[in-house]
């Protein structure tokens, strides 16, 4: 960057807000490239919005949006060209910070013994384009979770180190949604570089950009840009509040942790049971959910063998298999286990609930199995005292 942009770049102060036209937005994306990032962001492939590669501003799924429902996903066009007037597709960030197969080590024979030949950490950078909300608080899980604590993941510390994040505030809600319930979204508050808003009203169309960092001003600097006027501050504020009054799904998580505890022979999670297939879908796509597994494999002639660690799921028959069998045989047990890890143990393990919110695992559900109502079923369906009785439901 030139010294000149640099010079402007300290006079943006961070938590500065400013107004770009949409037609920049491909020259931030180029000035983010310049700094050594690998640009990945949505995109639509395959009849959805993924997470991928971008080469450019025209990789964005401009003009699209999504209609989401408990085991519904569909693209729509819009009758606008919103670069970000969609939701949540099925990739979480997880897959560029905990990817989904990560080979450990590597060893050779050397005579008689083997040499152990260790992986190198990963150090391509990645600027995250578009990450919502509820999805940075969901980075900020996964950083407490393998980086905040006494054992560390050098893996997943090297690749975090190297990534910038650019938001895009949420301007609707998805029909799976509850970030609101969660108080993750729709706004991002923190934890970014750049954060941005977009707004189109008749022929404007800009976006009110906030500076979260030094590499988020020296991005900006580069771009062209004007200070954010009241009115296109008051305008974005607006359009991110109406996205929150607009939430598809919200749940009550009040005591939800000690309800989920006391409950943990409801009758409802048999019925939860009788629809759940137990094919992992929820947490695939979840984006905190971080269980593993690790495997060995060797070559025929036994000269090399690798060991690699890959995603896992709780709903997997293997995943609680101890000597003797596994400890979670039945679909009942496994949807309990994850359901009350997510919303109650997590908490005493990390101090924050595992759900942000995002409605992933009711949309990719096959059986449209929906966490907020299955919570909310659980606290009409507890036993509460009143008075010297008990009854059913909440009193």
């Amino acid at each position: 960057m030139a010294a000149e942009s640099i010079e402007i770049a300290k006079d943006l102060e961070i938590g500065k807000e400013l107004t770009i036209e949409a037609k920049h937005l491909g020259e931030m994306l180029t000035a983010i490239a310049k700094q050594g990032y690998e640009l990945v962001g949505p995109t639509v492939r395959e009849g959805a919005i993924v997470y991928d590669h971008l080469n450019s501003v025209e990789d964005l799924p401009r003009g699209w949006t999504d209609d989401q429902s408990a085991g519904k996903y569909r693209l729509n066009r819009r009758p606008d060209r919103a670069f970000f007037g969609y939701n949540l597709g099925p990739h979480s960030w997880k897959k560029f910070l905990h990817p989904a197969v990560h080979c450990l080590w590597k060893a050779k024979r050397n005579g008689n013994g083997f040499q152990i030949v260790p992986q190198s950490p990963e150090t391509q950078k990645y600027a995250l384009i578009g990450v919502r909300a509820c999805e940075l608080h969901a980075i900020a899980v996964l950083d407490k979770v393998f980086a905040g604590g006494p054992y560390v993941d050098p893996e997943y510390k090297a690749r975090r180190a190297n990534v910038f994040i650019a938001c895009a505030n949420c301007t609707q809600a998805g029909g799976t949604c509850f970030c609101a319930s969660m108080k993750t979204g729709p706004k991002a508050t923190s934890g970014y570089d750049l954060a941005l808003t977009e707004v189109l009203e008749g022929a404007n169309h800009y976006f009110v950009v906030a500076v979260g960092s030094q590499r988020g001003a020296e991005v900006m600097a580069a771009v062209p840009h004007r200070d954010a006027s009241e009115r296109d501050r008051e305008t974005a504020d607006r359009i991110v509040a109406e996205a929150s009054s607009h939430m598809g799904r919200s749940i009550d998580t009040s005591g939800l942790k000690d309800l989920l505890y006391r409950n943990y022979e409801n009758a409802h999670w048999d019925n939860i049971a009788k629809r759940c297939m137990t094919c992992a879908n929820c947490t695939m796509v979840c984006p905190t959910c971080f269980c593993t597994t690790v495997e060995d494999t060797t070559d025929l002639p036994g000269e090399q063998a690798e060991r690699w660690r890959k995603w896992d799921s709780c709903f997997a028959m293997d995943f609680s298999y101890i000597h003797g069998g596994s400890v979670r045989m039945t679909p009942r047990s496994r949807y309990r286990q994850w359901m009350t890890h997510k919303l109650a143990a997590w908490i005493d393990q990390f101090g924050e609930s595992g759900c942000v919110g995002c409605g992933r695992c009711i949309t990719w559900c096959p059986a449209g199995i929906d966490i907020t109502e299955e919570a909310r079923a659980i606290r009409e369906s507890e036993p509460v005292a009143v008075g010297t009785r008990w009854k059913r439901g909440v009193a």
